[in-house]
């Protein structure tokens, strides 16, 4: 496991760090995973993967978007109340900017050929990028028998029953309690 820098980090970087992220990203949260990783783990060393992983799933149960919620939980960490606010404000600047351009210069923005092929193409790429993520989610989150078997119901109850995603991210960590305070007495 990497070694977690303790130094504090400037309101300002976290700020650009999400701004940078939001800037560059198509398709929300989960396209941003790989970014994120990147910027925040292997380059930053803020935190480890298994944290950001954690961060993704309690901002799935969470109203709101899944890529500002994990920007406040890492702002929040790095330097409390402040960097969690300037996180999302970085996270959410470059949606505000580039929405108010298109807004201002450009009133049949999608019906323009270019758009709707650049679009197509950039919808491509967004899947790919979800793709690797959940790669790397699944190298990382399923370690064992356990995890395998959770997963599997998680997603049978996803596609059979149609399961709130909310009510599965909830079962599952109920599941993974349990499992664990269990495991931890001898008893699995």
């Amino acid at each position: 496991m990497s070694k977690i820098k303790s130094n504090v980090t400037s309101l300002l970087e976290i700020f650009i760090v999400f701004f940078k992220m939001s800037a560059v990203t198509f398709g929300g949260g989960y396209a941003m995973l790989p970014i994120l990783q990147r910027e925040v783990v292997d380059k930053r060393n803020w935190m480890t993967h298994e944290r950001i992983i954690d961060y993704y799933a309690v901002s799935q149960g969470l109203p709101g978007i899944i890529a500002i919620n994990v920007s406040v939980f890492i702002g929040k960490e790095r330097r409390g109340f402040w960097g969690g606010l300037i996180g999302a404000l970085g996270m959410v600047s470059p949606c505000l900017v580039i929405i108010s351009l298109i807004a201002a210069f450009l009133s049949n923005f999608q019906e323009l050929p270019l758009v709707r092929h650049a679009f197509a193409g950039v919808t491509i790429c967004v899947a790919a990028l979800i793709l690797d993520a959940v790669i790397g989610l699944w190298k990382k989150a399923i370690i064992n028998l356990f995890g395998v078997s959770l997963f599997v119901m998680s997603f049978g109850a996803l596609l059979v029953f149609e399961a709130s995603p909310i009510i599965i991210v909830l079962a599952s960590a109920g599941t993974g309690i349990l499992f664990h305070k269990l495991k931890k007495r001898g008893d699995v």
